[in-house]
């Protein structure tokens, strides 16, 4: 008899294989024992249960999962994604790329990743809160969840309402715990969430692809003019990480000419008003019809297909394959989503002249911020709140004493934007600016500096798992 077991009857797929492979074809440019590179390499904890929710009149069984990748660093992070197409090995694979991403961008977290195997379009809310609180209980349960232990957050499908209900989930079982707050980041303001958090992802991708275009000497080797003013951008999703990379890179001068979402494309050559479209698809329910198009597909894909300089991929993973990547005119691709560009893809695509920066680093700046929320749960202070005063102060007494010697008077904006002390968000965006520009710079240092590695995500592999071994052997595991 057939088992129909969905647990047990894994989809073919192969996303944790590729990811394994790109780290095997980086591996052989570092000097590490070939254990310790096995034990990096593996996931350490795989967490599969199933449980039971009522629904209308009868019941139905939820298939959820939760993976800890790797413990070099504690606790573990990763986002929890609620969508019907989730399996064991892309929450592996996920769980995976969080450890590289982490080490990449030095945010001291192990990786992990959650499932749950749900469209999240067919519960109310209710059915929401039931599933939410009771894959939380049944991570408590076996340890898998806690601010020392493993830290969850937002991912597809998830958001701010389904972290508090797990954040008040796990308050309520820990009673007296003066950190419980802190485990699991993403959650609303209120609830002690951070400023900054909900854009995070999509605005790091930005600066990752701002910083990348700067750099004369790559962009003359890909055909392009430095400098991200004028470019011209394809986005694919318009939802969280997705609007706001193309919000931020408009911001930033670029030219939105294309976006796509699971209904269909829409470009104009001449630019896309991204607010705009936002708003139109959320009267509509689809970027279809927009009065601003010049071009629309009711085939998503064909919309990466035309013609720009950066395209950015911020949906799902295998979106840019062997079928299609002949047809992709881009100069670079960001990938704003995880695993978007297949191994096959990305091979052609280097051999046409293009450039990809890899998401273990492009979308890096969720989990920046994260950390940053994090860090504020333990510490429970608000960041700015203790210095703001004194430094606004201080400023003033400054900027008056300068007036007062040279005689010349600073105009009310400038003596506002002199003297200001800054705020939570600010704070937060400085700290992301600077992680993302550091962090790019690594990778690109490992790239030229390092002998026959050929592509940024190998540099970027490079650079993670020489982190992850110190790790180790910092803890003793390894001599």
């Amino acid at each position: 008899m057939a088992n129909n077991n969905p647990i047990a009857n894994q989809e073919n797929l192969h996303f944790f294989g590729d990811v394994c492979k790109n780290f095997d074809y980086a591996a052989q440019f570092t000097h590490h024992d070939a254990g310790l590179l096995d034990q990096i390499k593996s996931c350490n904890s795989v967490y599969r249960f199933r449980f039971p929710i009522r629904k209308g009149d009868g019941f139905e069984v939820i298939d959820a999962w939760r993976v800890e990748h790797s413990q070099h660093q504690s606790p573990t992070k990763g986002g929890i994604r609620y969508s019907e197409m989730v399996n064991e090995d892309e929450v592996m694979a996920l769980a995976a790329l969080m450890t590289y991403k982490c080490a990449i961008v030095n945010v001291p977290f192990g990786g992990a990743k959650g499932g749950i195997r749900i469209n999240p379009k067919n519960y109310t809310v209710q059915e929401l809160e039931n599933i939410t609180r009771r894959y939380t209980v049944e991570l408590i349960k076996k340890n898998f969840i806690g601010p020392s232990i493993d830290v969850p957050a937002p991912d597809y499908g998830s958001g701010e309402r389904e972290m508090s209900w797990i954040a008040d989930t796990y308050a309520t079982m820990n009673p007296g715990q003066l950190d419980a707050m802190g485990c699991v980041t993403g959650k609303p303001i209120a609830l002690q969430g951070i400023q900054g958090r909900r854009e995070a992802t999509g605005r790091g991708v930005a600066i990752a692809v701002r910083e990348c275009v700067s750099v004369v000497e790559d962009m003359k080797k890909i055909g392009l003019q430095p400098g991200i003013n004028g470019k011209r951008v394809i986005v694919q999703g318009l939802g969280n990480v997705g609007f706001h990379t193309a919000k931020f890179l408009a911001e930033f001068g670029a030219v939105i000419v294309g976006l796509c979402e699971f209904e269909g494309a829409i470009y104009n050559e001449d630019g896309l008003d991204v607010e705009s479209v936002f708003q139109h698809r959320k009267e509509t329910g689809s970027i279809l019809g927009y009065k601003g198009a010049k071009k629309e597909f009711t085939n998503s894909h064909l919309g990466l297909e035309q013609d720009c300089d950066i395209l950015v991929p911020a949906a799902l993973e295998n979106q840019i394959t062997a079928a299609n990547i002949n047809n992709i005119k881009a100069k670079i691709i960001a990938e704003g989503a995880n695993g978007p560009t297949s191994p096959e893809a990305e091979s052609v695509f280097y051999s046409k002249g293009g450039l990809i920066i890899p998401d273990m680093y492009a979308n890096a700046g969720g989990v920046t911020v994260s950390y940053f929320e994090w860090l504020k749960n333990l510490s429970h202070v608000a960041f700015g709140r203790m210095n703001r005063r004194f430094e606004e102060t201080a400023n003033t007494n400054l900027v008056n004493m300068v007036e007062g010697i040279t005689g010349v008077a600073l105009s009310p904006l400038q003596r506002s934007t002199i003297i200001k002390g800054a705020s939570e968000l600010e704070l937060v965006n400085s700290g992301l600016e600077d992680t993302m520009i550091r962090s790019y710079h690594e990778i690109r240092e490992t790239f030229k500096n390092t002998e026959k590695i050929d592509t940024l995500r190998t540099a970027a592999f490079v650079g993670a798992i020489n982190k992850i071994a110190v790790s180790y052997k910092n803890l003793g595991v390894w001599p």
